[in-house]
């Protein structure tokens, strides 16, 4: 288990050094725990988050079961997408974290694209 956290602690790093996001296109970054999705989009030259969306938001609270899977990675997807679509955000660079693209990660990306994100 340790191994698997320090291989994506090396990815994460690795892609960070070429992954840097602007407020005209910001680092929509993801990061996915066993019960949850989380989804920032981040300005990282001023350092702050411009959007976020997560399986802890409002519109996720009568959803009792897990959290982490595909179909909840599609929905916070297309959360995300339409919260940036209404701040005037269409262009973003993907963060993946370090996670492998497939996935929740790959639906997540996916979803977000049909919502009206250019990767």
């Amino acid at each position: 288990m340790i191994l698997k956290e320090l291989a994506r602690d090396r990815r994460h790093k690795r892609a960070r050094k070429k992954v840097f996001g602007t407020f005209d296109k910001p680092r929509l970054c993801i990061y996915k725990s066993l019960s949850n999705i989380y989804a920032q989009l981040i300005d990282d030259a001023k350092g702050y988050t411009i959007v976020s969306a997560s399986t802890l938001d409002i519109e996720f609270k009568d959803i009792t079961t897990n959290k982490g899977n595909v179909k909840m990675a599609i929905a916070v997807g297309r959360l995300i997408a339409s919260r940036a679509i209404s701040k005037g955000i269409k262009k973003i660079v993907f963060d993946r974290s370090g996670y492998k693209y497939h996935g929740s990660v790959k639906a997540f990306a996916d979803a977000a694209r049909q919502g009206g994100l250019e990767f």
